[in-house]
């Protein structure tokens, strides 16, 4: 039996989107969906604790995100040029994969120049070729060393923060769309479960005896796409590098031997453990890039729990935590969430599955 796209629809009232983070990382509100019983609990993000004991393992994307949307001038017109950097290609011709608004004014071949905040000039740009209808490929010209030419685009980006927030990016973005433990550069988007822990919240796990392994997947914004096809099994997701080392695989493995709880912190590190399993149903050392898109029926192979926030009608992350949880649990668990206002999204609030 096909699944369907339209299964993951719901009504979202106006204003349930999270426009600013909690004040405070842990103490969003925390919904916990037992799926066993269908019990659902209304707890605070910090009482995480009390689900988790020593030798419990949960599974952290330490990806960082980098200041992604970019600001140019087309020479000649002088308009304005949005640039959305998604992927470097090549570091030595400095050539990125990127997105630009509006796309109907650049074509192959023109510049686009881009300036500090006193007006003057401190890159170059040219279009070489065309990806997508808004992609394109440019090539930045640039005689410095590779470190000041990296400094250069951090000082010109601005925090990605996603369009949905109808804002411009603000101060307390730099510091809270982005996860403490963040070391691993290269995304254009936040695992966003991972914003919920405080330093002092993971410190206590710790003293707690749960074992906190990070993996990387670097977040492309093909994750929150569209979905276009009714009939999931023809969809494709677009591909994310990912890694996971073999410290990693050590400690999660020892989890699932002793079955403890193996908790998979977002969707983004639970793509990136299904798309590393031994024959033997083990978490295997692996690098490389991967388009794993889960849907119902999925068997997974290593997280028996997962954190995740909550996400927009027929996204591809509705559809995952739904094949994790199963639909008609989690479609009573955002009716919950809609009676109790919870926040969506990014910035919003977040729901332990276990």
């Amino acid at each position: 039996m096909k699944t369907k796209l339209s299964s993951f629809n719901f009504d979202l009232p106006e204003g349930y989107i999270a426009q600013y983070p909690s004040k405070e990382r842990d103490e969003s509100k925390l919904m916990v969906v037992h799926r066993e019983s269908g019990k659902i609990e209304h707890r605070v993000f910090k009482d995480i604790l009390e689900y988790f004991d020593e030798d419990d393992c949960m599974i952290f994307n330490n990806t960082k995100v980098f200041p992604a949307r970019l600001y140019g001038k087309k020479e000649k017109t002088g308009a304005q040029i949005e640039v959305f950097l998604l992927r470097e290609l090549n570091k030595e011709s400095k050539l990125w994969d990127v997105l630009v608004d509006p796309a109907r004014k650049i074509r192959v071949g023109n510049k686009l120049y881009f300036s500090d905040q006193d007006g003057n000039e401190i890159l170059v740009a040219e279009v070489v070729d065309n990806t997508t209808s808004r992609g394109r490929t440019i090539r930045f010209f640039f005689d410095g060393d590779e470190d000041e030419y990296h400094a250069i685009l951090r000082q010109l980006g601005n925090t990605p923060i996603p369009k949905y927030l109808k804002r411009e990016p603000e101060a307390i973005d730099t510091e809270r769309y982005q996860t403490v433990y963040a070391s691993a550069i290269g995304a254009v988007a936040a695992p966003t479960a991972g914003l919920h822990f405080s330093k002092n919240l993971l410190k206590r796990l710790e003293i707690k005896g749960v074992h906190l392994p990070h993996v990387t997947l670097h977040v492309g914004l093909g994750t929150f796409r569209d979905i276009e096809v009714e009939d999931l099994s023809k969809h494709k997701m677009e591909a994310e590098y990912f890694k996971i080392d073999e410290a990693t695989t050590r400690v999660v493995n020892n989890a699932i031997d002793k079955k403890k709880r193996v908790c998979s912190v977002g969707t983004t590190s639970m793509r990136s453990i299904e798309s590393a399993v031994s024959a033997t149903g083990r978490l295997k050392q692996a690098e490389g890039w991967t388009n794993t898109f889960i849907y119902h029926p999925y068997e997974f192979s290593i997280a028996n729990s997962m954190i995740t926030n909550f996400h927009l009608p027929k996204s591809s992350l509705i559809i995952m935590v739904s094949a994790f949880a199963g639909r008609e649990l989690i479609m009573d668990a955002y009716n919950e969430a809609i009676k109790n206002k919870y926040r969506f999204f990014s910035y919003g609030d977040a729901m332990l599955i276990i």
